[in-house]
């Protein structure tokens, strides 16, 4: 991994000018929250996670669907190359595809980032070609992903098969090789990336960066507050409940709510924007995340910081991989049994005084691996080894 050309240099010490391209569950808007406390210049330019509407500093949104929309945001991009999106220190890409547009388009503002920028690297926190491969190949390094359950390909991978061929063309396969092969360095926001990503990145290319929680303003609220009942809740991308598992965490929580509806309730929130999201998420004590994951992400991380229990991914190898062996406080949502991730909610909802004595500890949890300082300095620690 290596660019291209070296177009400016950096003094040891000095902030580091930082562009941040793309953008999902605001992420990286959060991340240059920590990067600009700890005296760092830094631009986001994102379409603001879709429908989330993040903040961001360039504004890269899609404004018509079709050919149209994409000609107008490419000639905006081609605006703003040499005016806003060269001469940084570092630029991390959102994955393969960081912005809204065709590979081949992506392809050329990749190259251009590379021959105008000290140093490029890639922030894994999505699937790519290589991800999907990986887990629908023979022995993959985990156990189960959205896309294979235990050697099995998945709900998802049989309903998508649209979207395998899509990342096996050659457009999108090339691009996502080349991000990976040009790239300084690789930073990935989960456990299960990193272990595919060891793959084909050598250890001293890749390190693990977390996601950035702002714990301060990301305020400590609690769970079950006396005299209503257990709120369980649900937040979910209406077009990704296969991918996430939502449709079988709905199922479960649904049976819960049928066999207890005395004590508790379930609120299904789709597609907020990320302000309206949070106000909903505080109402909230126990918060469904995701099935098919090893890692709680950003939506159970956000809950975790309020005090909030959540059911997400959960697995000893995370907790291992993060050196946690005292607090594990995640209810790990088990992908492969259904009468379990039932039971597993039930006995939370059945023992609201455990919601509020875990309530500290999942804060504590967040403070520890995720807030958005610790993030923050583990990018700068890797990114200024490749200056």
């Amino acid at each position: 991994m290596a660019n291209k050309t070296d177009k400016t240099q950096t003094t040891a010490g000095a902030p580091l000018r930082i562009l941040l391209m793309g953008d999902a569950s605001n992420y990286n808007n959060c991340l240059a929250a920590g990067l600009r406390r700890l005296g760092h210049d830094v631009v986001v330019a994102s379409d603001g996670s879709h429908w989330l509407d993040t903040e961001r500093d360039i504004d890269l949104s899609r404004r018509l669907p079709g050919k149209i929309g994409g000609l107008m945001l490419w000639l905006k991009i081609k605006s703003l190359l040499n005016r806003k999106l060269s001469g940084y220190d570092i630029v991390s890409v959102y994955g393969t595809c960081f912005v809204t547009l065709r590979p081949n388009r992506l392809h050329q503002i990749f190259d251009y980032l590379l021959a105008n920028n000290h140093r490029v690297h890639v922030c894994v926190m999505s699937a790519d070609t290589h991800y999907v491969n990986t887990c629908l190949g023979n022995n993959p390094p985990i156990r189960y992903s959205e896309w294979h359950i235990n050697g099995v390909p998945s709900d998802y991978a049989r309903a998508c098969e649209a979207d395998i061929m899509r990342w096996n063309a050659p457009e999108l396969s090339g691009l996502c090789n080349d991000i990976y092969k040009q790239s300084a360095g690789a930073v990935t926001a989960l456990y299960e990336y990193n272990e595919i990503c060891r793959s084909i990145i050598p250890d001293e290319k890749l390190a693990y960066g977390g996601i950035p929680i702002d714990t301060t303003e990301i305020g400590y609220i609690g769970t079950n507050p006396s005299g209503r009942k257990v709120r369980i809740f649900l937040g979910r991308h209406a077009e990704r409940t296969l991918e996430k598992g939502t449709d079988k965490l709905q199922v479960a929580a649904q049976r819960v709510v049928a066999a207890h509806g005395d004590i508790c309730e379930l609120d299904i929130v789709e597609n907020l924007p990320y302000s309206d999201y949070l106000k909903r998420l505080q109402e909230a004590d126990i918060v469904l995340d995701q099935l098919y994951s090893y890692t709680p992400a950003t939506n159970a991380l956000l809950a975790m910081a309020m005090g909030k229990t959540v059911v997400s991914g959960g697995e000893p190898e995370y907790y291992e991989f993060i050196g946690e062996y005292d607090n594990r406080p995640i209810i790990n949502a088990v992908p492969d049994d259904d009468e379990a991730l039932f039971r597993s909610i039930e006995n939370a909802v059945m023992h609201p005084g455990v919601l509020t004595d875990m309530s500290s500890k999942n804060r504590d949890f967040v403070i520890k691996h995720n807030d958005v300082m610790v993030v923050a300095q583990r990018y700068l620690d890797f990114w200024k080894k490749s200056l």
